[in-house]
């Protein structure tokens, strides 16, 4: 998936059908001069259903289709026949989409694998036929019900991304590198910050042709939970990984400094975040000889397990995705 076709946020518009009118027919036939009151009722309106497909990644396809109308309800007839039901319309997104209101802003619903289909907006009723209202005073009733009107709005589509790995770090920490050498994924990788626009994803295979999804976010800096940088829209991906992978290269100045301002950016955005499981791995670790490691343990945090790993030299991987295994597993 290119950076260009992931999409992770859109506005569409959507209209449910309108129920069928009901009918004010009188039965009429040979020998029956006054067969009383038989109009069927009207059908009702298609509904607009939340779909969610495991297999979307991104909310792309819907940057193309934004307008949703339902189908209206038939009317109904004779014989007390009902109308025919409208049309459904499915609007299909990715596992993790959010649905708000597009005016208040409020949370509608989510749409997760113990939730996965949601109506968005309900059908109009259809009205009810003439013979509903037949009574002892009134025995040809010559009215019936309209149909309900059905509903329409905007409404904001918010992908939230389902990963079992998110890597978490400052830009040009070698998340996307890493990416690119343990998943088939394709990031775009370059030696100068914010390479990484948006979120990518990769399957890890791992022993036993087991797999989990990891998750290149893009690049976290101080502040970026108040917005800097590339603020808190990309935060958001985080919520939804199982494990937090902190990526620190083995050049930085102050590891434990740099993993400190992740964490607080983390816990700014949403403090539930720190009860995730987490792991810390030095990376561009390649450059470093075995005295320069066991130098560089003294001063790392001593609250996360962590390891040395140099994805262009192709080092601790194996043990890395190990590691990473074992914690989703456990």
């Amino acid at each position: 998936m290119t950076e260009g076709n992931f999409v992770d946020y859109i506005k569409i518009y959507a209209s449910s059908g309108k129920g069928g009118r009901g009918s004010a027919h009188l039965h009429r036939e040979k020998y029956i001069a006054k067969g009383g009151p038989d109009g069927g009722d009207g059908g009702r309106g298609g509904h607009i259903i939340v779909r969610g497909n495991k297999n979307m990644w991104t909310l792309y396809p819907l940057k193309f289709k934004k307008h949703f109308k339902a189908e209206h309800g038939g009317d109904g007839s004779k014989q007390r026949s009902t109308g025919k039901d409208g049309e459904d319309i499915y609007v299909e997104v990715p596992l993790g989409t959010i649905i708000r209101d597009g005016e208040t802003q409020e949370i509608l619903f989510e749409i997760t694998p113990d939730n996965p289909e949601q109506i968005l907006l309900e059908g109009g009723m259809g009205g009810l036929g003439n013979w509903h209202f037949k009574s002892s005073t009134n025995q040809t009733p010559r009215y019936a019900q309209p149909g309900i009107e059905g509903k329409e709005g905007w409404f904001q589509l918010e992908l939230k991304v389902l990963a079992d790995v998110g890597l978490v770090g400052f830009p040009n920490a070698g998340k996307s590198t890493l990416l690119s050498v343990i998943t088939a994924a394709k990031p775009k990788i370059a030696d100068y910050a914010f390479t990484t626009l948006k979120p990518n994803l990769g399957i890890v295979t791992h022993r036993d042709f087991q797999t989990f999804v990891m998750a290149d976010i893009p690049g976290i800096i101080e502040g970026a939970a108040e917005g800097k940088g590339l603020g808190h829209r990309f935060l958001r991906h985080i919520e939804r990984n199982s494990l937090l992978l902190f990526l620190i290269p083995a050049d930085s100045e102050d590891i434990q400094k740099e993993y400190k301002i992740l964490l607080n950016e983390l816990k700014k955005h949403n403090p539930e975040l720190l009860d995730k499981a987490r792991l810390l791995a030095i990376s561009k670790s390649d450059m470093l000889d075995n005295e320069l490691i066991e130098e560089i343990k003294k001063d790392l945090p001593k609250d996360i397990q962590t390891l040395f790993i140099s994805s262009v030299a192709q080092q601790g991987l194996t043990e890395l995705k190990d590691t990473l295994w074992k914690m989703l597993n456990d």
